[in-house]
Parts: C-alpha cells; structure tokens; sequence
C-alpha cells in the first residue's frame, strides 16, 4: 500500500511553542523571505509585544511543528479594522510540498473571517515566486508594487503587496 501523505493538523500557537517556532524561524531564514539580516545568537523570543501567541497558527506533522503563520492587523486604527494582515508565514524545508502553506493560509483567511475581517492582506517579495504563486492560487492579488524596496545580499527587491476579499 502507498505511504498516504497526512495532512498537517492546524492550530493555535500556545506560549509553550515560543522556542520550537523560534528556531523553525532560525532554520527557514532566506533573503527569499527575509528582509532582516540572518539571526544571531543571543536569539530574540519568537512571542512578542508585537506578536503574540493570539495571532499565529501552527502546522502539525507527527506531533512536529512544521509551520506557522501570523495574522495581525496591519493598523491600531478603528477604521482598519476590518482588515487583517498576514505578517509571516514559514514552512520546515522537510515539510514542503505536502500541502502545509496552502493549509496554513486557508485557516488563516478562515480565522480572519471568523474575526469579522473583510480582507486579508500581505506583502511579499517580488522574488519569492513560490510564494506568489501560492498565495495568488488562494485567491490574492497583486495590489501594489514598492519597486526596489529592500537591499537584500547586494540586490534591490521589490516589495509587493497583495489582498484578498473575504
């Protein structure tokens, strides 16, 4: 009989998580994805004032953290509140290919629908095509460009800015 590839269980993030999420963080860190520089010891908490364990939702393989996704609004305002933002999304490179970011993102635009939100946006570089095609396949669509935006490894990368209505 086939291996059967089991889909990844989705969850909240729990404060317990903070260590397992921040050294996945560590693992996936690219300039395909990052615009911050690689991460140096001492390492910063995962869980912060910023992002909190309310926002993120974790993939499960085999009891295995394998990925997350944070959700958050992208503003304080009142009159943005209907919109929440993806403001990170990361996948273990063992775990690629089985289904986990599509997976992460539909119960993030779940959850964000849940929460009263009529939008989700989020930005990702021009580069990350696998990304892009990810997200564009769910149903986002490239809102803005912010040509040359970041300095990433001596490259100038454009920053793109996609949303998707609920």
């Amino acid at each position: 009989m086939p291996d059967m590839i089991q889909p990844p269980h989705i969850r909240a993030a729990l404060p317990d998580d903070d260590e397992e999420l921040a050294e996945l963080d560590r693992l996936t860190w690219s300039y395909l994805h990052a615009v911050t520089p690689r991460p140096r010891p001492p390492y910063r908490p995962f869980f912060s004032e910023r992002h909190s364990p309310d926002g993120c939702l974790v993939a499960e393989l085999d009891r295995r953290i394998v990925g997350y996704v944070r959700l958050g609004f992208p503003t304080p305002l009142a009159s943005n509140a209907h919109v929440r933002q993806i403001q990170g999304l990361a996948v273990s490179d063992e775990a690629r290919g089985r289904g986990v970011g599509r997976a992460l993102i539909r119960a993030a635009l779940e959850e964000a629908r849940r929460g009263g939100a009529r939008r989700v946006t989020l930005r990702v570089l021009a580069h990350n095509t696998p990304a892009r095609k990810l997200y564009e396949s769910e149903g986002f669509v490239v809102e803005g460009v912010l040509p040359e935006e970041f300095l990433l490894g001596g490259e100038y990368v454009d920053d793109v800015f996609m949303g998707c209505g609920l």
